[in-house]
């Protein structure tokens, strides 16, 4: 027996609760609302100029048009598709529905004015810039502050707490807990400034993006003045310059931003899974939830590893937009038609990863006394310390030291050194006695420089 029909994509089945709201933008059904607004609003800018002798719509008759769009909802998806079943078309299904709307509300008489002198480009272009606007400042841009806030909030709460460094996976310099999660919030806000930066361009030119038709119409109408003022008024930037597409150049800006997010959360995801490997973080037992299937005591980092998961896919879709979508055959070929209709996927993945961030953060702390536990076994890393003050005491006269750094090596490197050995270590050195008590009273834990301070650069 077969199985009745099933979502192909997991953000359309399991993970359906924590992407749903782009599909509001980033769905077929969205896609179409936003045409029939495009169309819908070109027909009342038409009226506004008394074009073709038609008198300008009333406030009521304007209101009731854009109501369409309001109420845009199931009916109206089920009978696109049952034109677009008809025409084989998209839009051509929302030019018919359109011209029955008008029928519907006595406006007929404009009818022919519906999609008039557009190419289906010039109300896809725009319908694609709206939909891709909305989304990303209704539904992805909030969810990404948020998770900003998160990593913000944790920097300040634990500003002071001294964590041992790992360079090359080695032991390093110390720094605090609060210092490196202000890196990350600080690297995301950065690009989140981009990405709230961005063009979403638009081009409403005809059929090469020449007016050729609207000047075949109308030669003594500004036909650049009115398409400059119609896609400024849909919120969006003209583009004076294209073909029969507009260039998506602003898509491929746009994307690679979202990817590079993306690709710096999934360094965030990596760093918090290991520092849950090595103790650093605990893990928050939920309450009723499995680690492992035959290990009780297991508590799987799986929020994060979902993450790096759903972050490598957007980013590999997003990247894939960006190179296809900036390349058009001549003056129009449909590469991008079939890509485009996975923008919500590639949104969808970077949201559902959102998503487990915020929960993963949510379900850890942080394990003080691990990381002094582990301070406290590196005493070696105060070799840095050592040889920089014997490189000032040399310099200042203070110091009859040929070479610094070739003294510590051999005292500290390839091996453990206690704060005994240490202490020993700095009482026989040829330094004054200022510098001996400064680094005699250092600890690893104490060694972390202006780390805490440098958190109030998220403010």
């Amino acid at each position: 027996m077969s199985l009745p029909p099933q979502p192909l994509s997991p953000l359309d089945g399991r993970y359906r609760p924590a992407v749903s709201e782009l599909g509001e933008f980033l769905s077929e059904a969205g896609l179409n609302r936003a045409r029939v607004h495009v169309e819908i609003e070109w027909l009342i800018a038409q009226t506004d100029r008394s074009f073709a002798g038609t008198p300008p719509l009333t406030a009521d008759q304007k209101a009731a048009l854009r109501q369409v769009v309001a109420d845009f909802g199931q009916p109206d998806i089920d009978e696109l598709a049952t034109l677009e079943a008809t025409t084989r078309h998209d839009v051509k299904a929302v030019e018919y529905y359109v011209r029955a709307r008008l029928a519907d509300l006595g406006l007929a008489s404009i009818a022919e004015l519906t999609h008039f002198a557009a190419t289906s480009e010039d109300i896809n272009n725009l319908s694609y810039a709206l939909t891709v606007k909305q989304a990303v400042f209704e539904v992805w841009l909030p969810r990404f502050d948020h998770v900003i806030a998160l990593f913000a909030g944790l920097a300040e709460q634990h500003a002071e707490t001294p964590i041992l460094s790992h360079t090359h996976g080695q032991p390093a310099t110390p720094s605090t807990v609060g210092k490196e999660f202000a890196v990350y919030a600080y690297r995301l806000g950065r690009i989140r400034s981009q990405i709230a930066g961005s063009e979403f361009l638009g081009k409403f030119s005809g059929a090469t993006g020449t007016f050729s038709a609207h000047v075949a119409v109308d030669p003594a109408i500004d036909w650049v003045s009115v398409s400059r003022s119609f896609v400024d008024g849909l919120g969006l930037t003209w583009n004076p310059l294209t073909t029969q597409i507009e260039s998506h150049d602003w898509q491929a800006e746009l994307y690679d931003r979202v990817a590079h997010a993306n690709r710096v959360l999934h360094n965030v995801a990596t760093d918090i899974w290991t520092y849950i490997s090595m103790g650093y973080i605990t893990q928050i037992p939920v309450a009723g939830a499995t680690g492992s299937s035959t290990m009780p005591h297991k508590i799987n980092p799986i929020r994060f590893e979902n993450a790096e998961a759903n972050l490598e896919l957007s980013s590999a879709l997003f990247s894939s937009l960006s190179e296809t979508l900036v390349t058009s055959r001549l003056q129009r070929d449909l590469t991008d038609s079939s890509a485009q209709r996975n923008i919500g996927v590639a949104f969808g993945h970077s949201m559902l990863a959102l998503d487990n961030i915020t929960r993963g953060l949510g379900e850890i702390s942080i394990n003080a006394d691990a990381m002094a536990d582990d301070l406290d076994g590196n005493w070696e890393v105060l070799g840095e310390a050592i040889q920089t003050v014997i490189r000032a005491e040399i310099t200042a006269g203070r110091s009859t030291i040929s070479d610094p750094y070739a003294l510590l090596k051999e005292l500290t490197r390839g091996h453990r050194v206690s704060q005994a050995d240490l202490v020993a270590f700095v009482e026989g050195l040829d330094i004054g006695d200022a510098a001996k008590a400064r680094l005699t009273a250092l600890t690893p834990a104490t060694y972390t420089g202006l780390a805490a301070s440098l958190v109030s650069y998220l403010r």
